[in-house]
């Protein structure tokens, strides 16, 4: 049983959350912030570089 395809979705749909939750929130509201960084939008985006990457390895690995 491959365990990347389950696996990069969930990860994929917490990405998909952390980044819209760092679009609606607005900075003045954030209170763990370093140098304005959004940590929300920084973390959603390597969720979902991460979850996509285990769905193109469970793609790809389908096709051999």
């Amino acid at each position: 049983m491959d365990v990347r395809l389950p696996i990069g979705l969930m990860f994929a749909g917490a990405g998909a959350l952390l980044i819209a939750a760092g679009l609606l929130t607005d900075p003045a509201q954030l209170k763990l912030g370093l140098a304005g960084v959004n940590l929300d939008l920084v973390w959603g985006a390597a969720l979902e570089a991460f979850g996509l990457g285990a769905i193109v390895l469970a793609v790809t690995g389908r096709r051999r």
